[in-house]
């Protein structure tokens, strides 16, 4: 049956994902399937043990991209711990109410059990919610860098959860861990050498499974912890999303184990689908709550709403949390199935409300505008520019490049455009003049004051889709001047100018020009060269070619 096995949870992820949904959802209908075919998770263990990996590895990854800095900040690590609070406090009731009504699957559940229900669907999706973002190309635009950041949040009180589940009282060793940062410089020598191919991979695994995993259990502690503990040690390494990417197929491959172990626990009755609606019913509290806690940190009301839109799910660690309790023997098993069952459900529905958010806003802007507390965060108010000619949007090396070289003949009228604050500090420690905000952000546009002689934008930011979304924001603000490019991609470039960009420049085609320059000026340069020059070696033609700056033909 293994090929079987293999075929239907392709099919079910290739349909699941025609209709625009995270093919997880297909996973879980296969693991149905299989069930339905005799297929049980008692007789695969192999299954339940790519499960574990997909896990384990799911939490390193988390560790390799976690800011800790970006934790710290209140609408983040308060909005989520408030949030978890009033989630449990609203759903133990209402959990207890309809066990009350004659819900059979609430019947007799003990405050403990209702805690844990409660516990499980207070999560939210980081799966789904980091697709759409990446979708909309709003990763880093304020209200994702929110939500991104109180998923994590979320997924730490997870990890806490899985540890304080397993139970055991840690070795005395455990506290020997504590030494583990003062490894940190031999790891990094070792990251530095494994270089970018094979040896990246394996050194990945070893450090999520061995080193994390397999360590902190061998001391009695959960290893999914010691997977998060080492990938934040590495978060600081200039290859940590290298190693980020190069795992990323390994981990989704075994969390296709995982959501097919759901299924392969049993198929849903009738009565545990429509408990799963009911409980997708009351997902508007939830958003609701995250919207109300956010504009009380003084963000804005859209920016509040679409970080809340974007958390109104159930999520694939409410899953891991269900599963720990069944198997402890602290939750029936079927509650894994209801809690499967609603998680898809509510993919289905946010999926297309995250798609109408924007219009969702405009219908309600005035009740929600009454919501803000001013003054506003910092990160979202009203955005000065002053009145450049010049508007780089997007301040990396490219970027600092073009503002150095427009500096040095335009000087005090050129701004550029930057999202992340430290390079924004770092920037104006240079003496130059730039400004918070993301292009990639509807929201930064809504607070972009206008520039009447501004003359020329040039895009200088890495991802192409919130280049394409910078011009279509200009030309929604009337803008008439030129706009300039950077692309990686000739696709790209071809998208741009039918969009409207006056100038885009490849840039591995400028930098491999710019090579060539250099070569040939540093030929030209060179003392043998000026030599054979001197002597008439290179003839009066090659002379005149040369002085077109066309290649230069040697004679020797």
């Amino acid at each position: 049956m293994e090929p079987a096995i293999l075929i239907i949870t392709l099919l079910c992820g290739m349909l699941v994902s025609r209709v625009g949904l995270p093919p997880l959802i297909g996973y879980l209908a296969a693991g149905f399937v299989l069930f339905t075919l005799g297929i049980k998770d008692t007789s695969l263990p192999i299954l339940q043990q790519l499960a574990d990996l997909g896990v384990t590895l799911l939490l390193f990854s988390i560790g390799l991209k976690l800011d800790l800095k970006s934790l710290f900040k209140a609408e983040v690590w308060a909005g989520s711990s408030l949030h978890l609070i009033g989630s449990i406090l609203f759903f133990v009731p209402v959990l207890k109410v309809l066990g009350f009504l004659g819900i059979e699957q609430l019947d007799g559940f003990s405050f403990n059990q209702l805690m844990l229900v409660a516990f499980a669907l207070s999560f939210s999706s980081t799966v789904f919610a980091v697709k759409v973002l990446e979708d909309s190309g709003d990763m880093q635009s304020l209200y994702g860098r929110v939500a991104i950041g109180i998923l994590i949040m979320q997924d730490i009180f997870a990890v806490i959860f899985l540890t304080i589940s397993k139970g055991n009282i840690p070795s005395v060793w455990a506290f020997a861990l504590l030494l583990l940062p003062l490894a940190k410089p031999l790891i990094y020598k070792v990251f530095d050498r494994v270089g970018h191919g094979e040896m990246l991979v394996l050194f990945g695994l070893v450090m999520a499974l061995v080193v994390g995993a397999w360590l902190f259990e061998a001391v009695g502690l959960k290893p999914d912890l010691g997977a998060l503990i080492v990938g934040i040690l590495l978060a600081g390494h200039a290859k940590s999303s290298e190693l980020a990417k190069s795992i990323y197929f390994f981990k989704e491959l075994f969390l296709v184990a995982f959501f097919l172990t759901i299924g392969l626990n049993g198929l849903p009755t009738l009565a545990d689908i429509g408990l799963a609606a009911i409980l997708v019913v009351l997902i508007p509290v939830k958003i609701v709550m995250f919207i109300y806690l956010l504009t009380r940190f003084k963000l804005r009301s859209r920016t509040s709403l679409l970080a809340s839109f974007n958390l109104g799910n159930y999520s694939e660690f409410g899953l891991i949390v269900a599963a720990v309790a069944a198997q402890k023997g602290w939750l029936p098993p079927q509650w894994l199935i209801i809690i499967a069952v609603a998680l898809s459900i509510s993919f289905l529905f946010a999926a297309p409300l995250n798609n109408s958010v924007a219009k969702i806003y405009l219908r309600y802007q005035t009740r929600l505008m009454k919501l803000e507390r001013h003054p506003l965060h910092p990160e979202d108010r009203q955005i000065p520019i002053g009145n450049p000619r010049f508007l780089i949007l997007g301040m990396g090396r490219i970027g600092s490049g073009a503002y150095d070289e427009l500096r040095s003949k335009y000087i005090g009228e050129i701004l550029g455009i930057e999202h992340k604050q430290e390079l924004v500090d770092f920037h104006r420690n240079q003496g130059r003049n730039v400004v918070q905000g993301d292009a990639g952000d509807t929201d930064f546009w809504e607070k972009l004051e206008r520039a009447p002689n501004l003359e020329l934008v040039l895009l200088a930011m890495p991802n192409h889709v919130g280049n394409l979304f910078a011009v279509q924001q200009l030309k929604r603000l009337n803008y008439e001047g030129k706009i300039s490019a950077i692309v990686q991609y000739t696709e790209d470039a071809d998208s741009l100018k039918d969009s409207g960009v006056n100038t885009v420049y490849n840039l591995y085609e400028a930098a491999g020009r710019g090579f060539v320059d250099h070569v040939i000026k540093e030929l030209l340069d060179s003392p043998s060269v000026n030599a054979s020059e001197s002597a008439g070696e290179i003839t009066n033609e090659n002379h005149a070619i040369a002085a077109d700056e066309q290649p230069v033909k040697s004679t020797s």
